[in-house]
């Protein structure tokens, strides 16, 4: 995915791409029920993947994300590339709060989406708590 961040007083105002890696932890208690094939797991892993990748992977990989009121929003050749408008800058810190309710809305009860991380390079990050969200 790449993004710009308009107003930005460093190289990250122009366009740039990241190989983002987005990790979710969900907490709960592990299915208990004989006979079923889920037992002892809180979800099996592939249907957790596929809510990250219908939500998340599928929407932003090989987009543009910009924010609505950049200027480049109205000029950006849109043929050539998919473009995203966001309400917000598109930084990793917005975007992962934008991650998190697209997957929370499609947990279901009694699990609950604890964190997430998106890491935007090997050394830049930001996280997402359910508890700091209340």
């Amino acid at each position: 995915m790449a993004h710009a961040l308009d107003a930005h007083d460093g190289k990250c105002k122009g366009v740039h791409g990241h190989s983002y890696h987005l990790s979710v932890t969900l907490i709960g208690s592990p299915i208990t029920e004989e006979g079923s094939p889920k037992l002892g797991m809180l979800i099996d892993f592939t249907d957790l993947k596929k809510i990250v990748k219908e939500e998340v992977i599928t929407v932003f990989d090989h987009a543009l994300v910009l924010y609505e009121h950049d200027p480049l929003a109205e000029t950006w050749n849109h043929n050539a590339t998919r473009l995203i408008r966001t309400p917000y800058r598109p930084t990793c810190e917005n975007m992962i709060v934008e991650f998190a309710a697209r997957i929370q809305r499609r947990i279901e009860s009694p699990l609950k989406l604890h964190s997430m991380r998106l890491r935007e390079t090997a050394t830049s990050y930001a996280e997402w708590f359910a508890g700091d969200n209340n």
